[in-house]
């Protein structure tokens, strides 16, 4: 178990609450950005910068082994005004870390000064700090730029704190972690009237309505119930009638969230089917646009070992679940897991008043305490896999 000087343990306090005073959005975490590649320069650390437009990889060399290993954080926070009175609140209004990037990269910032002093490890240390990534788009846009083919990150590995879950705690599990998160939107146009005259037109709303039924038909008659778990949410039904007037046409909004790629194809393709359908039988036409936002988090099983072994190390066998239950909550590290082996877990933020405030929320905010568990995870990892 890795034992940080207080001073660390200080720092990394400290760099978690600046980065929470100064929230940034999106791709535009240019601040942020700034402020790693500064710490990471000043221990020795090799940084490339402008990947995927505000991304930037730390690379720490040390001894001749050619192995390597990506451990990413991401940087971004949410569009949210934050309620806390803290010392270290948002100063940016309107946006605010609810979701504990702050402490992620603050996490793996400190594992990069401890891996810069003490070297224990043969190979190369890639650190990832990635944007945007609560809009899905982060993870992409470095892919997109070359992450892969400009640095040769043998397999990456990324972390997220979890509210409810005790301080210090892990879990994880080979295969599916988090589902994918997909919208669509299912545009029908009929021929709208007067209502007292529905005979003459073809009713959107009674289309739309039937399209809605038969949606919720996909996960319970199309999917295999043992194997294929998945959730179809229509959520906006939207026309341009009013109190007597039959509408033209109606939009229908939704999202869906499966676990593996196979079945995202299977509902994108039974969707459609059912909408043309319908559409078909009614009289009336439609557009479908179905958007894949975030792909399943779905871990390598060696990977995944690994992981699991540094956890047990570094946070005590007690404390880690090796085989958790899938969340039906998404992660845009899934990319780079379509094109790396590695491996995704959760690290306990602690319960009720002590860390336990769910994501997403005004009055969130990253317990510091576990800032020394995720470092010594990462630490232990890194020494690991570069044996």
């Amino acid at each position: 178990m890795i034992k940080f000087d207080t001073n660390l343990i200080t720092a990394m306090t400290e760099w978690r609450r600046h980065i929470h005073t100064f929230p940034e959005c999106g791709f535009e975490v240019d601040q942020t950005a700034d402020f790693i590649a500064e710490k990471l320069t000043s221990w020795g650390i090799e940084v490339v910068r402008g990947i995927g437009q505000v991304g930037l990889v730390g690379i720490l060399k040390n001894g001749d082994g050619k192995a390597s290993v990506g451990l990413r954080a991401d940087m971004d926070a949410l569009q949210i005004k934050e309620q806390n009175t803290f010392d270290h609140c948002s100063r940016h209004h309107g946006k605010m870390h609810a979701c504990g990037h702050d402490g992620h990269s603050a996490m793996l910032l400190g594992a990069a000064s401890y891996l810069a002093q003490h070297r224990s490890f043969n190979g190369t240390v890639y650190f990832i700090f990635q944007p945007d990534e609560e809009h899905g788009c982060g993870a992409q846009a470095m892919i997109n730029d070359g992450l892969f083919e400009r640095f040769d990150i043998d397999a990456v590995y990324g972390l997220h704190n979890l509210p409810g879950l005790p301080a210090g705690h892990f879990l994880i599990r080979p295969g599916s972690l988090m589902a994918s998160e997909s919208s669509f939107q299912i545009r029908i146009q009929g021929i709208g009237g007067h209502a007292a005259m529905p005979h003459t037109g073809v009713d959107p709303i009674v289309v739309g309505s039937q399209v809605i039924l038969g949606l919720q038909t996909i996960v319970s008659r199309s999917l295999n119930a043992i194997r294929d778990t998945a959730v179809v949410s229509a959520t906006e039904f939207i026309t341009n009638g009013t109190v007597n007037v039959i509408p033209s046409e109606v939009v229908i909004k939704g999202d869906c969230r499966c676990f593996t790629e196979d079945t995202l194809a299977r509902i994108e393709k039974r969707m459609e089917q059912i909408v043309a359908g319908i559409c078909q039988a009614a009289g009336a036409s439609y557009e479908f646009e179905f958007i894949n936002t975030f792909y399943p988090t779905i871990n390598s099983e060696y990977e995944t070992g690994l992981a699991v072994v540094a956890a047990t190390q570094a946070l005590g066998a007690e404390q880690v679940n090796a085989n958790c239950e899938p969340f039906t909550i998404s992660e845009d590290f899934s990319s780079m897991l379509r094109v790396k082996p590695g491996a995704y877990g959760l690290l306990g933020n602690g319960v009720e008043s002590k860390g336990g405030c769910a994501l997403h929320n005004p009055k969130y905010d990253f317990n510091d305490d576990i800032l020394k568990y995720g470092a010594g995870y990462w630490v232990t990892l890194a020494g690991n896999v570069l044996e």
